[in-house]
């Protein structure tokens, strides 16, 4: 500083003073394993949980078997509404495969049955009777 107290050189370093740190540039590999093993001490807690998770599936397997149903059911309503009304998809496109397991009594599908035939003779039809042998 001068007379007028003042720094001469403000913002540089004034002095520096060497400090012994006894830092070393230092190189180091190592290689290692680690296991653990642990044993739970309540084993009641474990089956409660393993018996919630396992409801937990039943009930989400439930839930999709469910929703399942309801899409095939709505499915089946549909497509047999349609085949009543005449209205179905070209045979062999791309969305005639939705409906094709479909089945709508009357409609695409016939129930097995017999038909009786009644035996009936000439002259219940009106027709003369020839007998004997026929004339050239």
């Amino acid at each position: 500083m001068d007379e007028d107290g003042a720094p001469d050189n403000p913002g540089s370093v004034l002095y520096q003073v060497p400090i012994r740190t006894g830092q070393k540039d230092n190189t180091n590999l190592s290689v290692g394993f680690s296991a653990t093993w642990s044993r739970p001490l309540d084993k009641k807690l474990q089956k409660l949980c393993k018996d919630a998770a396992a409801a937990n599936i039943n009930l989400m397997q439930q839930v999709n078997a469910n929703k399942r149903l309801d899409f095939e059911i709505a499915r089946l309503k549909n497509c047999g509404e349609l085949m009543k009304a005449g209205i179905r998809f070209t045979p062999g496109t791309q969305y005639s495969k939705i409906c094709a397991d479909v089945q709508v009594k009357g409609v695409n599908f016939m129930v097995p049955h017999i038909h009786s035939i009644p035996s009936t003779n000439a002259s219940d039809l009106g027709l003369p009777i020839e007998t004997g042998e026929m004339k050239k």
